[in-house]
């Protein structure tokens, strides 16, 4: 990693409001923290081996995945269903404010069009549009937690 991306990093943690990036390769690990004062510092540190892998552990976000698992598998029973797959890494939201209504319900038809929910990723909002004509069977994501990349947030039976 050369100062011109380390400097683009700064000015991204700047932009989003963060205080700490790490990045661990096999042939470098960087962490780069901002002070309270706003002060940047980094520390990069070079391996001559790769480190070693860390032993697993259950997190928060396999035990999800797991519930998740058990959701999809109702729909996955019924091989006419489809699913709204995620296109990214964020936090799910069903509907536009916590105090509005959610974009869709089960049994609602959609359109290719349709605004089903909203992924936050990285401080910006962004619509995700069911992309089939059908009608909302069940909602497999739960609202304001974390969703990965391909997780299945809605079954839709195609029209």
């Amino acid at each position: 990693m050369d100062l011109k991306e380390i400097k683009a990093v700064i000015d991204l943690m700047t932009k989003n409001g963060l205080s700490e990036f790490e990045l661990e390769k096999p042939e470098f690990k960087i962490r780069v923290r901002r002070g309270a004062d706003g002060e940047v510092s980094a520390a990069p540190v070079v391996y001559s081996a790769p480190a070693p892998a860390p032993l697993p552990q259950v997190s928060p976000a396999a035990a999800n995945a797991v519930a998740n698992l058990a959701a999809s598998a109702s729909a996955a029973k019924d091989p006419a269903l489809k699913q709204i797959l995620s296109p990214m890494v964020g936090t799910f939201y069903r509907s536009p404010s916590p105090d509005s209504s959610a974009y869709v319900e089960v049994g609602q038809e959609v359109n290719e069009d349709t605004v089903v929910c909203i992924i936050e990723a990285m401080k910006v909002m962004n619509e995700i549009k069911a992309e089939m004509k059908g009608v909302i069977v069940e909602v497999l994501a739960q609202s304001n937690k974390p969703v990965e990349f391909g997780k299945p947030l809605f079954a839709i039976k195609p029209l």
